[in-house]
């Protein structure tokens, strides 16, 4: 395996961003590894690299010494070897348009990032290929049931690396292996992608359902039809099976869809309180990928033409077709199946 990386660079000062960078410097801390972060503000920046802590994000959380942030995407990526996405999904094309020149040649690219291009239905990582020109070997997602602020006050926590070449893919776990994040590695690019895509629209209506004050067997309901239309996409697109029943799948599922630190799950929440669209986005500080992901997950779906109900019900409350009341209406009203063929 090649050495562990001279400087790692993460683009995205954000809560997922931060945390990650702190997962990377403390793998890295003994062999010498800068860790730089690019933050969009220079308060941000200013705070993270002498204060040693990014308080809008992660409270009072220390981060480690070898971290240190820019508002200067040139300075961030100059000699770095690993380069790290974690930009809003809706962002990452028109970002890369500003700095992919910056990227050096034979950096690897990691994505954090979970959601599909609205107009395309692009994954991030089918976005990165395109427009770097960038081989797939060199492409990796990291994804699971990562609650950013569990992982940064050091809470045991696994997740998965998955990249088509199993080398590159063990190479990025070992750089982000501290004693409480553990990496799996996989070569199901496309199934890791799409579970930790969907399942964000999935804990939108986990989220409606609590905040309609519905019980446990209903969101438990929901959470394992979700798993089954997550897991029909896909297979559809060329995941695999196993990866659905795993980290990337099922667990990114559970936790997304239980925590009260999900986003998603908070932004459904609110809607399902009576909220409108427009004033859950007022009350969310970080963006909650689903809502914005949504539509072009249901149009991905039926471009394979996989029935994908919860997605589609989300969709329509999202856009105004349908109100939060009559969601639970619309999903249970289905024409009745075994569970092996339910969608």
């Amino acid at each position: 395996m090649r050495p562990a990386p001279r400087k790692i660079a993460v683009l995205g000062a954000g809560s997922w961003g931060t945390t990650f960078a702190k997962v990377l410097a403390d793998s890295c801390a003994n062999d010498g590894t800068v860790v730089q972060l690019w933050a969009r503000r220079p308060e941000v920046a200013n705070e993270i690299t002498t204060r040693h802590t990014n308080a809008t994000y992660l409270k009072e959380t220390r981060l480690p010494e070898n971290i240190t942030a820019s508002t200067d995407a040139a300075v961030v990526l100059e000699n770095a070897e690993m380069v790290v996405l974690a930009v809003p999904a809706q962002q990452l094309r028109g970002q890369l348009r500003e700095i992919g020149n910056l990227i050096p040649a034979g950096a690897v690219i990691v994505s954090l990032m979970k959601g599909l291009e609205r107009e395309t239905d692009a994954r991030m990582t089918e976005v990165i290929a395109e427009e770097l020109d960038w081989p797939q070997n060199a492409i990796a997602v990291v994804s699971g049931p990562n609650l950013a602020m569990e992982i940064a006050r050091q809470e045991p926590t696994a997740s998965v690396v998955a990249c088509p070449d199993e080398d590159t893919a063990a190479w990025i776990a070992n750089a982000c292996s501290p004693d409480y994040f553990r990496p799996y590695t996989n070569t199901d690019l496309i199934g890791v992608e799409i579970g930790g895509i969907v399942k964000n629209v999935i804990a939108l209506a986990v989220g409606i359902c609590d905040g309609r004050g519905m019980g446990d067997n209903t969101k438990a309901s929901v959470i394992t039809r979700g798993l089954a239309e997550t897991t029909r996409l896909a297979l559809a697109i060329g995941g695999k099976l196993e990866t659905m029943s795993g980290l990337a799948g099922l667990g990114d599922l559970v936790a997304t869809c239980s925590s009260p630190l999900s986003r998603n799950r908070t932004a459904g929440r609110h809607l399902g309180s009576g909220l409108s669209l427009d004033e859950v986005n007022e009350v969310m500080t970080q963006t909650a990928e689903g809502i914005k992901s949504a539509r072009a997950v249901l149009d991905r779906a039926r471009s394979v033409d996989v029935e994908m109900p919860i997605t589609e019900a989300v969709v329509m409350v999202l856009e105004g077709q349908l109100t939060v009341s009559d969601m639970a209406e619309r999903l249970l009203g289905r024409e009745l199946k075994s569970e092996g063929e339910a969608s």
